[in-house]
């Protein structure tokens, strides 16, 4: 007990470095992923700083005396620059939505000049308003 308590601070202090390197593992394994799918819409430089942080962080990864200061700060600095890869994945994204939806908008329309209803899904289904009684069969087994 006395020993798990000596080490108490140092293995404080390992779990945080562990923690930082997980998450700086995690941003980049993103990035790199987000990078392969949206990286042809980036302008060159933008690219390049990307591609150098990551590089970086990758490195620094693999340093086994890396602390948790310089992994936050290498997490950071991927983070900030891949800020412009983050705005094109979300402009696709909002694109991809708005075709859908002009897409879903336009299936409404032909439903409607087809002589459906146009209205919310489900006004089509019939309600039936009943009343029940609960029979109780007093037969014994």
């Amino acid at each position: 007990v006395q020993d798990a308590k000596a080490n108490e601070e140092e293995d404080k202090k390992r779990l945080e470095v562990v923690q930082a390197k997980n998450t700086l593992d995690t941003l980049t394994h993103s990035v790199r992923k987000s990078l392969g799918e949206y990286g042809a819409q980036l302008e060159s430089g933008e690219r390049e700083k990307i591609e150098e942080a990551l590089k970086d962080a990758e490195e620094y990864l693999k340093n086994p005396d890396a602390t948790k200061q310089v992994l936050d700060a290498k997490a950071e600095t991927l983070s900030t620059a891949s800020q412009k890869l983050g705005e094109k994945m979300y402009a696709a994204a909002q694109a991809e939505q708005a075709a859908a939806g002009a897409s879903a908008d336009a299936a409404a329309g032909d439903a409607k000049s087809a002589g459906g209803s146009g209205g919310k899904p489900g006004d089509d289904a019939k309600v039936v308003d009943a009343d029940f009684t609960e029979v109780k069969d007093d037969k014994k087994k």
